[in-house]
């Protein structure tokens, strides 16, 4: 998939605001978005192990505990993450079911039962398919694989909770946005979706290394 160039994310931005001015303020103060800017400096694998430990975790906390984790091993890596009990991973702040997550993942990945090479020619469909196979890996994580990782554009993560709260503090609402209200929103931003959705966390979540 093409990087996608500074020029083109201007065009997107302009189009979001043109759609729903309510994005024109978030918009002005931040960066310009960063999906699909540059290729991605970790691999599938690291990526996903990052969006594991992530769930359900504010960005900074899962920050700590990905950088507890690279600090550990040195380098996250299937054959480093396999040396691992689960008591050293749970000593660094991961839950239990998150252990088991990045066990599976990693056992998939050493066996061979997943093959990250073929990614970049797989559909959003195709791709979640194959990673919610494995334990622990839902909705969620591949829909942040697909966005930080693949540089997908068209991804509407609206059972993220940041998400939401982005998009009700840029809309100013007085109550919380039902996730089934907000999907079918999504329509109108067809195509990227994803750039609406970073800056609804950038709403709430400011910098983080995940971006």
């Amino acid at each position: 998939m093409p990087l996608t160039t500074e020029a083109e994310m201007k065009r997107y931005v302009r189009a979001i605001v043109k759609i729903d001015p309510k994005f024109k303020e978030i918009m002005a103060s931040s960066p310009l978005c960063t999906i699909n800017r540059k290729r991605p400096k970790k691999t599938h694998y690291e990526t996903l192990v990052g969006s594991i430990i992530s769930q359900q975790l504010s960005v900074k906390a899962a920050d700590t505990i990905y950088a507890r984790l690279e600090e550990r091993v040195l380098y996250i890596a299937p054959e480093n993450i396999s040396q691992l009990a689960i008591t050293d991973l749970r000593s660094l702040g991961v839950s239990g079911a998150k252990v088991r997550a990045i066990q599976d993942l990693t056992d998939a990945t050493l066996s061979g039962a997943i093959e990250f090479k073929k990614f970049g020619k797989l559909s959003n469909e195709k791709i979640s398919e194959e990673l919610t196979a494995i334990w622990g890996i839902g909705r969620w994580t591949v829909e942040m694989f697909l966005m930080f990782h693949l540089g997908r554009l068209d991804l509407w993560p609206v059972g993220d909770l940041a998400m939401r709260r982005g998009w009700e503090k840029i809309h100013r609402l007085k109550t919380q946005i039902d996730p089934k209200k907000l999907d079918p929103i999504g329509d109108k931003f067809q195509g990227m979706q994803s750039i609406v959705a970073w800056y609804c966390w950038r709403a709430t979540e400011g910098e983080s290394s995940s971006w």
